[in-house]
């Protein structure tokens, strides 16, 4: 069960923090790729290609959360599994729906899926970045115990508090938020530098996985599979591997259209 801290109510509607913290991370993440792309045909197609990007992003982080990390539970619950107002989404399946979602805009307009997508990663990775706020006031993402008095004790009612008791946990969740916020200057940093189309956004897809592969080390709310892997290790594996051939394949294709001329 997930804690909803409330803000406060209009009408009986209440608005929750993890909503509230969402949009603006939304919202600022929009801003930066508007900023990005000034000057660009892309800056043009932002709003419309978001709408691709969240409806895909919302529905592969609903099959990964339910499918890859909670499968457990919601077998038992089949019910559950369309209930996403109840909580239960992934990152890592948004970020491989939301450029599905931009893949398809793309191809419908005719632009090119990798020049935009280096426009925008370094916005994606921001909005990922305040998004584990809305994780860590939820109580969800949580670490796994740190046997010390270091660490962070959730409330009753959170799933960390459910599973741990009063445990102090690792910041798995919050250091994340701060990896995130490195890649996010490393990209910044990466634009002035002309790298063939695709370059910013396979680095962006690397850097992240791999801080995500070593965090999970620390989770404490996934599952392990083969390898006493999480489902977050194995993807973030394959989106490393998937990342370094579309990488050799950019270069060798880039050589071999100078060689030609």
């Amino acid at each position: 069960m997930l804690v909803r801290v409330t803000l406060f109510e209009i009408g009986g509607f209440a608005v929750h923090s993890y909503g509230v913290i969402i949009a603006v991370a939304v919202l600022l993440a929009l801003g930066v790729a508007y900023f990005l792309t000034k000057n660009t045909i892309y800056q043009a197609h932002l709003l419309d290609s978001c709408v691709y990007a969240i409806i895909g992003a919302l529905i592969f982080a609903r099959i990964w959360h339910v499918f890859f990390f909670q499968w457990g539970y919601y077998s038992k619950h089949l019910t559950e599994i369309f209930a996403i107002w109840n909580g239960g989404i992934s990152i890592m399946g948004a970020i491989v729906g939301g450029a599905i979602g931009i893949v398809i805009y793309a191809w419908r307009k005719k632009l090119s899926f990798w020049e935009y997508a280096d426009y925008l990663a370094p916005a994606v990775i921001l909005g990922q970045a305040l998004g584990r706020i809305a994780c860590f006031l939820n109580g969800d993402a949580f670490g796994s115990p740190t046997g010390s008095g270091f660490g962070i004790v959730y409330p009753e009612g959170t799933m960390a508090y459910d599973r741990y008791g009063s445990q102090p946990l690792w910041p798995a969740e919050i250091w994340e938020g701060q990896c995130d916020l490195i890649i996010f200057a490393v990209l910044l940093i990466l634009r002035n530098k002309r790298l063939p189309a695709g370059s910013h956004f396979l680095i962006y897809n690397i850097l992240y996985a791999f801080a995500r592969f070593m965090l999970e080390y620390l989770r404490g709310d996934s599952p392990r599979y083969a390898l006493q892997w999480t489902a977050g290790q194995w993807t973030s594996v394959s989106l490393i591997f998937g990342s370094l051939l579309l990488i050799g394949y950019i270069y060798t294709g880039r050589q071999l259209r100078k060689l030609g001329n």
